[in-house]
């Protein structure tokens, strides 16, 4: 462990240039990195990790290669210009521990503009919260990595393991990015994910799957309503039906652990439909987007076959719907972060020293990246990040107050995963 003296050191720093942070931060909201327009945050991200002296690597997506792992979800865009960035950090002599830095760079949908108080792209600092469409989820917490790294560094200290900055694409819709990234070669001994999970380690969540749902009709004139079949009458059908799923998934939440004292865990989400051709039209056709929730230790293989039965019941009785499923996204499985970690126990720590109080973990019936790092590189994933208000609604905003907590408690486990030594 590092020494008191070379804490306080850390810590300070990360005071000394905590204004700069919030400026990079507010850039960093101004690029809106909707997905397949990442492009220029992405270049802001680059331009910054190649300023520190970092290794640097930037490659476009390859969904072809992608294809082949089980956790590959889906692609409905191209991928052309769709790049992940990962700046690299070697120390002289590689002695210490390894890290991975990881973020997403991509953002949600904005919404209607006159439903905001201001505009998503603005990121003006108000009353201590940092506005903007991503402020929290999570460009906060991809600056909060660069300038952590910074406090050590400027504390007289160079982390004695190598560290990887990743800033990944594809985190809202199908975790391609981080995948990428692994595919690529990318490991360390531990993962740290600063999403924004209100100053608290996340134990559980879920896996999600994404498709959307085809229901075929029968168009007449509305004068002969009776001999048509309304395709958007019957989407509706098909929505309660996987509402049955949903509600039997939830029934079942007492069988797995970390779930079984939350209402509602697993979540189906309908996200979108459109349909018809015609107000005149008995509509012919109706889509609907779908967002379905799966228990850790469920396969999204076995999950995606009970949604498949179930909608494929309704093609028989006496009013049979044709409603088609086809993956559009996620297919990613949940995972749980086994406590005992050295990775953990030593951000318990860190959390305590900056924080003057315990380390909380939740379950969160929300996807993360982390189930990249904890399935499939057998890393333990420590997704840990600042309070955060309305992510993915108007006025998305994060704690100012909370992100330079959280940058300071990610600087010394830096230096203390990674061990320092003394600039000479």
């Amino acid at each position: 462990m590092i020494t008191e003296e070379q804490t306080r050191r850390i810590l300070d720093a990360v005071d000394a240039a905590f204004d700069a942070q919030l400026s990079f931060t507010q850039e960093l909201v101004r690029h809106p990195s909707l997905r397949t327009n990442e492009g220029s945050a992405q270049d802001l991200l680059h331009s910054a990790m190649a300023q520190r002296g970092l290794e640097m690597d930037r490659w476009e997506l390859d969904p072809d290669e992608l294809a082949i792992h089980e956790g590959f979800g889906a692609v409905t865009v191209s991928y052309q210009g769709v790049t992940n960035v990962v700046g690299t950090y070697l120390p002289a002599r590689e002695e210490g521990r390894s890290l991975i830095l990881n973020g997403h760079v991509d953002v949600v949908p904005e919404g209607p503009h006159e439903a905001w108080s201001r505009s998503p792209w603005d990121a003006p600092i108000i009353d201590g919260w940092l506005y903007g469409r991503g402020a929290g989820d999570m460009k906060a917490g991809l600056a909060a990595n660069l300038f952590a790294f910074d406090a050590v560094r400027s504390a007289g200290l160079e982390p004695a393991g190598r560290i990887h900055f990743q800033s990944v694409v594809e985190e809202e819709c199908t975790g391609n990015g981080s995948l990428a990234a692994l595919l690529r070669g990318y490991r360390a001994d531990a993962v740290i994910i600063p999403e924004p999970e209100e100053d608290m380690l996340v134990r559980a969540n879920v896996g999600v799957l994404w498709f959307k749902v085809r229901v075929t009709g029968n168009p007449t004139h509305p004068r002969e309503m009776g001999s048509g079949f309304n395709a958007i009458d019957a989407a509706y059908t098909a929505m309660t039906a996987l509402r049955e799923v949903e509600e039997k998934w939830n029934a079942d939440r007492g069988s797995h652990p970390h779930f079984e004292n939350l209402d509602h865990p697993i979540n189906f989400n309908f996200g979108g439909i459109s349909g018809g051709d015609w107000p005149s039209s008995v509509p012919a056709w109706c889509e609907f987007d779908v967002r379905a929730a799966i228990y850790p230790g469920i396969s999204a293989e076995s999950a995606w076959a009970e949604l498949q039965e179930c909608l494929a019941s309704l093609s028989s009785g006496p009013a049979p719907i044709s409603a088609v499923p086809t993956r559009t996204g996620f297919y990613s499985e949940g995972y749980v972060l086994e406590p005992g970690s050295d990775a953990e126990n030593l951000l318990e720590q860190t959390h305590r020293q900056v924080f003057d109080g315990e380390l909380a973990s939740f379950t969160t019936p929300g996807y993360l990246d982390g189930r990249v790092f904890a399935l499939y590189a057998d890393t333990p994933a420590l997704v840990y990040g600042p309070v955060s208000e309305s992510i993915h609604g108007f006025d998305e905003r994060v704690s100012v107050e909370s992100v330079r907590r959280i940058t300071k408690s990610i600087a010394v486990f830096i230096a203390n995963w990674c061990g320092v030594k003394e600039h000479r």
